[in-house]
């Protein structure tokens, strides 16, 4: 991609850790035709007609050092490449059939109309600069309040194994290396400790990398849950999108008071929810207890981004 695309038809990734509405956020940027939504080419379980390359670490890193083995394949998702031999040969329910129509339709039209590529992946966070200096893409991190993050993996039970980190020399070495010792040291069924210590590590690289770079801005999923109709026109003006009455209407009617304040279990990744009364879950999620360690792990990195914010 060239560094000299006007802002307007740059590729947009939307990150931040999982859990934290990248999905929500992504959708609704994606409301407006023009724009090809496209989901997780990092996750381990992804499929192989959308990117080819392998991936075997939840959030794995990218830098110029080990980009051979992803750039080809970025370029080829950023061209609307689809590979169909690869997705038939992976094929094994009636699920996978129907993700393949998805994604053949959303390549095929994105090739056809020239479409905008937003790629929404929160196993793309620590590879943000590199997605800026190689892809010419522009940032969307989400942040959610530490607390209402280590509620919902408790709330599904979403263990974090830190071996998947840990086994990435080079994510060590630039930033997780101090880490090192406390992952190493997480008991494998503690999900509270796990999803403090993987929030703490995230958004303290996330805060510096928005600090240098102006590719990247951070959005807090809280304020967009306040007021998504604002809050999302703001965003669309900063990347240069068209806030459309039809982008405004699908945002009401993903966050309307008349959708439920909490998702089912089987419905992990739905958008539609009451954003403003969901918002308080935690509170009663947790126990008294957890949220006092949640805060002992974190608060060093949560008042970069949650000082205005109480606890209780």
């Amino acid at each position: 991609m060239s560094s000299t695309t006007s802002d307007n038809q740059r590729p947009i990734l939307v990150t931040g850790a999982h859990r934290t509405g990248t999905t929500w956020v992504g959708k609704m940027l994606a409301a407006e035709d023009g724009v090809a939504y496209i989901s997780e080419p990092l996750n381990v379980l992804h499929r192989r007609g959308v990117f080819r390359a392998p991936v075997t670490r939840w959030y794995t890193y990218i830098t110029a050092e080990n980009e051979a083995e992803y750039l080809l394949a970025f370029h080829e998702l950023l061209d609307y490449d689809y590979h169909l031999l690869t997705e038939l040969r992976s094929i094994r329910s009636r699920k996978d059939f129907l993700r393949m129509i998805r994604d053949y339709h959303t390549f095929f039209i994105g090739s056809i109309h020239g479409e905008r590529t937003l790629i929404k992946d929160p196993f793309a966070v620590f590879s943000m600069p590199w997605f800026v200096e190689r892809l010419n893409c522009q940032v969307v991190v989400t942040v959610r309040h530490p607390a209402a993050f280590a509620s919902s993996l408790k709330r599904l039970n979403w263990s974090f194994n830190f071996r998947d980190l840990l086994d990435q020399p080079l994510l060590m070495r630039d930033h997780l290396e101090a880490d090192r010792a406390d992952m190493e040291a997480m008991p494998t069924d503690d999900v509270i400790g796990q999803a403090a210590l993987l929030w703490r590590i995230i958004y303290r690289t996330v805060h510096r990398d928005c600090q240098s770079n102006p590719a990247i801005q951070a959005v807090r999923h809280e304020d967009l849950s306040l007021d998504p109709v604002s809050g999302f026109r703001a965003l669309y003006g900063s990347l240069g999108l068209e806030f459309t009455p039809r982008a405004e209407k699908t945002i009401l009617n993903a966050s309307s008071s008349e959708n439920p304040t909490e998702l089912s279990r089987n419905k992990t990744h739905s958008v539609k929810l009451d954003s403003r009364a969901s918002m308080d879950n935690w509170k009663k999620r947790l126990t008294p207890e957890e949220i006092t360690r949640i805060r002992s792990l974190t608060e060093d990195v949560a008042g970069l981004f949650y000082s205005d914010v109480k606890w209780e």
